[in-house]
């Protein structure tokens, strides 16, 4: 879900960050539909006028820090 518009951000990410930097992009297909603030903004914005799963909210920056999270767990097992 949302492949496409994950892999237009993805090859475009240098040019839209020179353009959108640290905002949050609204992506439909392969064309960004609107840039905002925050991404509440983005959200509200566009739930208003597309359907939920159609669009992508994307924060605008260099590197893999604005696509790529990690998580750590706190859980500790114990094998018998």
């Amino acid at each position: 879900m949302l492949e496409k518009e994950f892999k237009y951000y993805l090859d475009h990410q240098k040019e839209l960050v020179q353009k959108y930097n640290n905002r949050f992009v609204v992506i439909r297909g392969d064309q960004v539909v609107g840039d905002y603030a925050s991404q509440s903004d983005a959200y509200n914005a566009s739930s208003k006028q597309y359907e939920l799963g159609t669009f992508l909210i994307q924060h605008c920056t260099s590197g893999l820090d604005g696509h790529t999270q990690t998580f750590h767990s706190r859980v500790f097992l114990k094998f018998a």
